[in-house]
Protein backbone atom coordinates (compact mmCIF):
# COMPACT_ATOMS: atom_id res chain seq x y z
CA UNK A 1 0.00 0.00 0.00
CA UNK A 2 2.79 2.42 0.89
CA UNK A 3 4.32 1.95 -2.54
CA UNK A 4 1.04 2.76 -4.29
CA UNK A 5 0.62 5.81 -2.08
CA UNK A 6 4.13 6.97 -2.94
CA UNK A 7 3.39 6.57 -6.65
CA UNK A 8 -0.01 8.29 -6.33
CA UNK A 9 1.14 11.31 -4.29
CA UNK A 10 2.58 13.49 -7.11
CA UNK A 11 -0.51 12.88 -9.27
CA UNK A 12 -2.83 13.73 -6.38
CA UNK A 13 -0.88 16.90 -5.64
CA UNK A 14 -0.93 17.96 -9.29
CA UNK A 15 -4.65 17.41 -9.72
CA UNK A 16 -5.32 19.17 -6.42
CA UNK A 17 -3.37 22.24 -7.57
CA UNK A 18 -5.30 22.23 -10.84
CA UNK A 19 -8.62 21.93 -9.01
CA UNK A 20 -7.67 24.83 -6.72
CA UNK A 21 -6.71 27.01 -9.70
CA UNK A 22 -10.00 26.17 -11.40
CA UNK A 23 -12.01 26.62 -8.20
CA UNK A 24 -13.40 23.12 -8.71
CA UNK A 25 -12.39 21.17 -5.63
CA UNK A 26 -15.78 19.49 -5.28
CA UNK A 27 -16.11 18.69 -9.01
CA UNK A 28 -12.67 17.08 -9.12
CA UNK A 29 -13.48 15.17 -5.96
CA UNK A 30 -16.55 13.67 -7.59
CA UNK A 31 -14.66 12.99 -10.81
CA UNK A 32 -11.81 11.24 -9.02
CA UNK A 33 -14.15 9.15 -6.86
CA UNK A 34 -15.96 7.93 -9.97
CA UNK A 35 -12.72 7.19 -11.83
CA UNK A 36 -11.34 5.39 -8.78
CA UNK A 37 -14.44 3.19 -8.63
CA UNK A 38 -14.11 2.43 -12.33
CA UNK A 39 -10.39 1.59 -12.01
CA UNK A 40 -11.14 -0.61 -8.99
CA UNK A 41 -13.61 -2.76 -10.93
CA UNK A 42 -12.21 -6.25 -11.71
CA UNK A 43 -13.25 -6.19 -15.36
CA UNK A 44 -11.75 -2.75 -15.84
CA UNK A 45 -8.55 -3.80 -14.08
CA UNK A 46 -8.22 -6.61 -16.63
CA UNK A 47 -8.62 -4.11 -19.46
CA UNK A 48 -6.11 -1.71 -17.92
CA UNK A 49 -3.51 -4.48 -17.81
CA UNK A 50 -4.31 -5.74 -21.32
CA UNK A 51 -1.55 -4.85 -23.80
CA UNK A 52 -4.07 -5.09 -26.69
CA UNK A 53 -5.97 -2.07 -25.33
CA UNK A 54 -4.16 1.17 -26.13
CA UNK A 55 -4.14 4.29 -23.96
CA UNK A 56 -6.55 6.21 -26.21
CA UNK A 57 -9.13 3.41 -25.93
CA UNK A 58 -8.79 3.42 -22.14
CA UNK A 59 -9.30 7.18 -21.98
CA UNK A 60 -12.40 6.95 -24.16
CA UNK A 61 -13.73 4.07 -22.07
CA UNK A 62 -13.24 6.05 -18.85
CA UNK A 63 -14.97 9.06 -20.40
CA UNK A 64 -17.86 6.92 -21.60
CA UNK A 65 -18.25 5.25 -18.19
CA UNK A 66 -18.21 8.71 -16.59
CA UNK A 67 -21.12 9.71 -18.79
CA UNK A 68 -18.93 11.93 -20.96
CA UNK A 69 -18.33 14.23 -17.97
CA UNK A 70 -14.56 14.01 -17.70
CA UNK A 71 -14.02 17.21 -19.64
CA UNK A 72 -10.79 18.18 -21.36
CA UNK A 73 -8.67 18.34 -18.20
CA UNK A 74 -10.13 15.09 -16.89
CA UNK A 75 -9.37 13.29 -20.14
CA UNK A 76 -5.84 14.71 -20.11
CA UNK A 77 -5.36 13.50 -16.55
CA UNK A 78 -6.60 9.99 -17.37
CA UNK A 79 -4.43 9.98 -20.52
CA UNK A 80 -1.36 10.93 -18.46
CA UNK A 81 -2.09 8.13 -16.01
CA UNK A 82 -2.62 5.66 -18.87
CA UNK A 83 0.62 6.67 -20.61
CA UNK A 84 2.54 6.13 -17.38
CA UNK A 85 0.75 2.87 -16.49
CA UNK A 86 -0.73 4.49 -13.37
CA UNK A 87 -4.47 3.95 -13.83
CA UNK A 88 -4.31 1.25 -11.17
CA UNK A 89 -3.43 3.81 -8.49
CA UNK A 90 -6.54 5.93 -9.08
CA UNK A 91 -8.09 4.82 -5.74
CA UNK A 92 -4.98 6.04 -3.89
CA UNK A 93 -4.93 9.28 -5.91
CA UNK A 94 -8.57 9.91 -4.99
CA UNK A 95 -7.87 9.20 -1.31
CA UNK A 96 -4.85 11.54 -1.19
CA UNK A 97 -6.83 14.21 -3.05
CA UNK A 98 -9.62 13.96 -0.46
CA UNK A 99 -7.10 14.40 2.35
CA UNK A 100 -5.66 17.50 0.67
CA UNK A 101 -9.14 18.88 0.07
CA UNK A 102 -10.17 18.30 3.69
CA UNK A 103 -7.00 20.02 4.91
CA UNK A 104 -7.59 22.99 2.60
CA UNK A 105 -11.20 23.29 3.68
CA UNK A 106 -10.39 22.80 7.38
CA UNK A 107 -12.54 19.68 7.61
CA UNK A 108 -11.80 16.29 9.11
CA UNK A 109 -13.80 13.13 8.66
CA UNK A 110 -14.68 11.18 11.78
CA UNK A 111 -16.04 7.66 12.01
CA UNK A 112 -18.37 6.87 14.90
CA UNK A 113 -19.16 3.21 15.53
CA UNK A 114 -21.80 2.80 18.20
CA UNK A 115 -23.66 -0.09 19.77
CA UNK A 116 -27.01 1.52 18.88
CA UNK A 117 -28.05 4.12 16.28
CA UNK A 118 -27.26 7.68 17.38
CA UNK A 119 -29.88 10.38 17.61
CA UNK A 120 -29.38 13.68 15.81
CA UNK A 121 -28.69 15.38 19.14
CA UNK A 122 -25.97 12.82 19.98
CA UNK A 123 -24.38 13.30 16.57
CA UNK A 124 -24.37 17.07 17.05
CA UNK A 125 -22.80 16.75 20.53
CA UNK A 126 -20.07 14.43 19.23
CA UNK A 127 -19.35 16.70 16.25
CA UNK A 128 -19.20 19.78 18.51
CA UNK A 129 -16.86 18.06 20.98
CA UNK A 130 -14.55 16.89 18.21
CA UNK A 131 -14.58 20.34 16.60
CA UNK A 132 -13.54 21.89 19.91
CA UNK A 133 -10.82 19.28 20.47
CA UNK A 134 -9.43 19.23 16.90
CA UNK A 135 -10.05 22.84 15.89
CA UNK A 136 -11.64 21.83 12.59
CA UNK A 137 -15.07 21.24 11.14
CA UNK A 138 -16.06 17.59 11.52
CA UNK A 139 -17.97 15.39 9.08
CA UNK A 140 -19.36 12.37 10.90
CA UNK A 141 -19.88 8.97 9.36
CA UNK A 142 -21.88 6.81 11.72
CA UNK A 143 -22.36 3.05 11.78
CA UNK A 144 -23.66 0.46 14.24
CA UNK A 145 -21.78 -2.54 15.66
CA UNK A 146 -23.91 -4.37 18.21
CA UNK A 147 -20.81 -6.31 19.29
CA UNK A 148 -19.61 -3.22 21.17
CA UNK A 149 -22.27 -3.98 23.83
CA UNK A 150 -22.60 -0.28 24.67
CA UNK A 151 -20.91 3.07 24.07
CA UNK A 152 -19.00 4.00 20.92
CA UNK A 153 -15.62 4.09 19.21
CA UNK A 154 -14.63 7.34 17.47
CA UNK A 155 -11.85 7.65 14.89
CA UNK A 156 -10.81 11.04 13.51
CA UNK A 157 -7.46 11.10 11.75
CA UNK A 158 -4.91 9.69 14.21
CA UNK A 159 -7.25 10.13 17.17
CA UNK A 160 -9.06 7.03 18.46
CA UNK A 161 -11.45 7.26 21.40
CA UNK A 162 -12.71 3.88 22.59
CA UNK A 163 -15.67 4.48 24.86
CA UNK A 164 -17.26 1.12 24.15
CA UNK A 165 -18.25 -1.29 26.89
CA UNK A 166 -16.19 -3.99 25.18
CA UNK A 167 -13.13 -1.71 25.16
CA UNK A 168 -13.60 -0.86 28.84
CA UNK A 169 -13.87 -4.55 29.78
CA UNK A 170 -10.69 -5.31 27.80
CA UNK A 171 -8.81 -2.46 29.54
CA UNK A 172 -10.02 -3.67 32.94
CA UNK A 173 -8.89 -7.22 32.11
CA UNK A 174 -5.44 -5.94 31.10
CA UNK A 175 -5.14 -3.97 34.34
CA UNK A 176 -5.99 -7.07 36.38
CA UNK A 177 -3.32 -9.09 34.57
CA UNK A 178 -0.54 -6.65 35.48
Amino acid sequence: MAEKTTIARPYAEAVFKLAQQQGQLKEWSERLQLCAAIAGDQEMAALIGNPKIDDRQLVELFDELCGGNLGEHGKNFIATLAENDRLGVLPEIAQLYEQARADAEGVIGAEVISAMPLSDAERERIAASLKKRLGREVELECSVDEGLLGGAVIRAGDLVIDGSARGQVERLGNMLLR
